[in-house]
């Protein structure tokens, strides 16, 4: 079944320079695992297709159970020399929790999502 990450985490996200920045925070602990495997800066890149023109890092955050992505090149330069009509990163944790992954239903059922 298809999950929305909005069913899975909350995020948060900023800014510096032309690189957004978007946390991904498990809404339960058993959820970390998930996020892990399917939400890969490979998949983070892709989402943003066309608004990232940079390398996606990812780094884990198991303590937090987060992950944090930092978008190089999303923000035509930054706020101050971009002429986009919002070079911030503010909007980026909202366009990431659109994102769907796909999980198996039995899983989808163990984790109380189906």
């Amino acid at each position: 079944m298809k999950v929305r990450l909005a069913q899975l985490a909350h995020a948060r996200s900023g800014d510096k320079g032309d690189t957004a920045n978007v946390g991904l925070i498990a809404l339960r602990h058993e959820f970390y695992p998930l996020l892990v495997n399917e939400v890969t800066a490979a998949r983070v890149k892709e989402h943003f297709r066309g608004i990232c023109k940079g390398d996606v890092e990812r780094f884990e955050l198991p303590n937090l159970a987060a992950l944090n992505f930092l978008l190089h090149e999303s923000l035509g330069g930054g706020g101050t020399l971009s002429l986009m009509t919002d070079a911030q990163g503010k909007t980026f944790s909202t366009a990431l929790l659109r994102m769907e992954i796909e999980i198996a239903d039995e899983a989808a059922a163990q984790l109380g999502l189906s």
